[in-house]
């Protein structure tokens, strides 16, 4: 069961659902924007009307031009030009400048009104025409600009949250992981010393050497396992270690457990040195676990896992392959998250324990390499010699 397939499904319907929100709230608000410049194009278009029947009529009433008055003033956030053909700026309203910068403000303004829009001609009569230069009004900016900074902060919103959901999500799982372990260490120290009573008595009757000598081995390695165990959640003292006699007594100790079918490919010896800082009894577990991934890749057919050690500058790498199954790219992501597996059993925290013994407590890391289908799938292990 891939819990991540679900998650992963349950974030894009999410995304998709803002993008949705974002695209409608940007139509609409463009929609509102369209509304508001129509509504000042004819506010303008009626104060050039305005000012071309006071500059065109002589015998008008007090009340029309009290009207026109009128008129005019209802434009306070437009702001607007009227110059003559040769640019001469007659009346300018709605700009801010002081009388020293005057000249030059609406110079610029003036400039930037011709580039946005055709200016409204009006006809005085006699050959003498104005235009009538306006651009948008800063509260229509502000709208025309608004859905961009709403969107901006419900992005920002919801990633501080998201981080802070996560953080306050690992730091949980990290407490149940500790207590787990912990639990499991001291519960697994009853029956390992039970164990090794029996495994003297065993020596007292005169049993076969060979099965006490299996049953030792089965029981350290359970030893090794409770000091793993006890270890997750506290920093483990690393001491150098030689990498090769920790790898072959690993893969020594497997041989004797898995299929026969399964082949250990390795050009290394116990005898060869090369120190690492490490805990032994840790990274040997993430060792077990790569090498129990590519059993299960196998699927109980024949096949071989490899070994590869070498060295680059202060690295020592180390890539475990296998030519089982392989892993599908669609997985390169998630493979190492808690929870995930393609078995029907298990609890898929391996390579997830994995990850975090490599990277949290030695400093280096652990990645899927490459996977072909059923020819090679390699994991590279990344640590430090000093």
């Amino acid at each position: 069961m891939d819990i991540y397939y679900k998650k992963r499904r349950w974030k894009q319907i999410i995304f998709v659902a803002a993008i949705i929100i974002g695209i409608g709230s940007l139509l609409y608000t463009n929609k509102l924007v369209k509304e508001v410049s129509e509504e000042e194009r004819i506010k303008v278009e009626r104060w050039a009307e305005a000012i071309k029947i006071i500059g065109t009529s002589n015998d008008l009433t007090s009340e029309m031009t009290s009207f026109l008055a009128q008129v005019s003033a209802t434009n306070k956030t437009v702001p607007i030009i009227v110059a003559s053909k040769d640019d001469k700026i007659e009346i300018d309203k709605n700009i801010e400048y002081t009388e020293k910068n005057r000249e030059k403000v609406l110079s610029r303004e003036l400039e930037k009104m011709k580039t946005r829009q055709e200016p409204i001609v009006i006809d005085l009569g006699g050959g003498v025409k104005q235009y009538l230069y306006y651009r948008e009004s800063s509260l229509l900016v502000k709208l025309r600009y608004y859905p961009v900074f709403q969107l901006a902060v419900i992005v920002l919103f919801i990633f501080v949250a998201y981080i802070a959901f996560s953080s306050a999500r690992n730091a949980e799982q990290n407490l149940v992981w500790i207590g787990m372990a912990k639990e499991t260490a001291h519960q697994l120290g009853t029956p390992i010393s039970s164990l090794l009573a029996w495994v003297e008595i065993l020596k007292e009757n005169n049993t076969d050497d060979k099965i006490i000598s299996e049953l030792e081995k089965d029981t350290e390695r359970l030893e090794k396992i409770t000091e793993r165990f006890s270890k997750i959640g506290s920093a483990p003292e690393l001491f150098p270690e030689n990498i090769y006699s920790v790898l072959g007594n690993t893969i020594s100790y497997l041989k004797t457990r898995v299929s026969k079918k399964i082949e250990f490919d390795y050009a290394f010896n116990e005898k060869m040195e090369l120190f690492v800082p490490m805990s032994s009894a840790l990274f040997s577990w993430v060792i077990e676990n790569l090498v129990r991934n590519s059993i299960d890749a196998l699927e109980n057919k024949k096949g071989t896992i490899s070994f590869a050690v070498s060295e680059k500058g202060n690295d020592v790498i180390i890539d475990v392959t296998d030519n089982g199954k392989g892993i599908p790219k669609s997985k390169f992501k998630t493979i190492f998250q808690p929870g995930f597996t393609t078995k029907k059993r298990g609890w898929g925290l391996g390579l997830s324990l994995s990850k975090r013994i490599i990277e949290i407590y030695h400093d280096g890391k652990i990645f899927l390499r490459s996977s072909e289908p059923h020819q090679a799938t390699t994991f590279r292990i990344i640590v430090r010699k000093k």
